[in-house]
């Protein structure tokens, strides 16, 4: 199923219609959204490299992992990037999103691909006309199209209201020039009204969920151990498709974290994205500001994530009881 998601995005909109938009949806009770955007990613470039797509560029925004991580990925799985600059713009989001390196002395990181860095996402106008710029800049004055992926909208979602990022999503899907757009979102770190509006907003929805649900949570824990294990090695992929005549198409397909289609080298690649993902359990909805390490480094971090402090501290040594390697990532 995920292939007929990643072939609706190569075929994009037609004359008239807004883009296509698919929104991947996760939990920390199946934290595979991250390999599902990069299967989905990896599909689109290799759609766009061999001229398949409706889609001549694509416009990467890293919210969550740096530039040099899609560098790697695409690499891994056969893209070449030496003509990247024909195709391929990145708008880094993730290395300095709030300008607050301009005020100390360090170099940025290099990378193989052509990236432009951001330094205010607050701003969702500027970041929306950079995007706008990079994709015109790779098309031209050419009457063609390019795709729009975001690695995590719950990044976005951290710095400015559910209003200002939908009408950003908005005004990106109605574009003329823009063919198909894809997020993340974890949706255990938001409301439920938050995820019902993207979810609205798109043409396609993929969740991830969890084999098994527990009738407590993760609270009885050693009880539920081998069915927790079972979460974390395969999960239902449920994907939901609106077709043109307002019918909308549910499939609900079982898949193995290891061995299915959506599994490729990025899995190794992912722990340390895991790890953030499960050290979002630390760090719950607060208006204050909280220190955590990140890369041997302190940076305080607002977040205003509606969640239960002590509940997400108990999932998260649970999942660390489980799976004992969990404690050489996280320690």
């Amino acid at each position: 199923m995920a292939e007929t998601i990643c072939r609706s995005l190569r075929d994009g909109a037609l004359e008239g219609e807004h883009a296509a938009a698919l929104t991947i949806k996760d939990s920390i009770y199946s934290p595979f959204g991250p390999i599902v955007f990069n299967h989905v990613l990896t599909q689109l470039s290799s759609f766009i490299l061999a001229g398949k797509s409706q889609s001549r560029a694509l416009v990467l925004i890293t919210l969550s992992q740096s530039p040099s991580f899609y560098a790697d990925l695409l690499k891994a799985n056969g893209i070449d990037l030496v003509s990247s600059h024909k195709w391929l713009r990145v708008l880094d989001c993730y290395t300095d999103p709030l300008g607050w390196k301009d005020q100390i002395p360090c170099s940025l990181p290099s990378t193989s691909v052509s990236s432009s860095l951001c330094k205010d996402v607050k701003n969702l106008d500027r970041l929306l006309s950079s995007i706008f710029e990079l994709g015109k800049g790779v098309i031209g004055d050419e009457k063609c199209r390019f795709a729009v992926a975001i690695d995590s909208i719950s990044e976005m979602l951290r710095h400015s209201s559910m209003s200002s990022v939908a009408g950003f999503l908005s005004n990106l899907r109605s574009h003329g020039e823009i063919s198909s757009v894809f997020w993340l979102l974890h949706e255990d770190l938001h409301e439920s009204k938050t995820s019902a509006a993207l979810e609205y907003m798109s043409s396609m929805l993929a969740t991830i969920e969890p084999m098994t649900q527990l009738a407590n949570g993760l609270r009885e824990s050693t009880e539920n151990i081998p069915l927790t294990e079972q979460n974390f090695n395969r999960g239902k992929f449920n994907t939901r498709l609106k077709r043109r005549n307002g019918r909308v198409r549910v499939v609900n397909t079982f898949t193995s974290a290891r061995s299915s289609v959506l599994t490729n080298r990025a899995l190794d690649s992912n722990l340390s994205h895991l790890k953030r993902q499960l050290l979002r359990a630390l760090y719950p909805s607060c208006n204050s500001t909280y220190s955590f390490q990140r890369r041997k480094k302190m940076i305080g971090q607002r977040l205003y994530f509606h969640l239960n402090t002590k509940e997400r501290e108990n999932q998260l040594k649970f999942m660390m009881a489980v799976n004992p390697s969990l404690k050489k990532i996280l320690l």
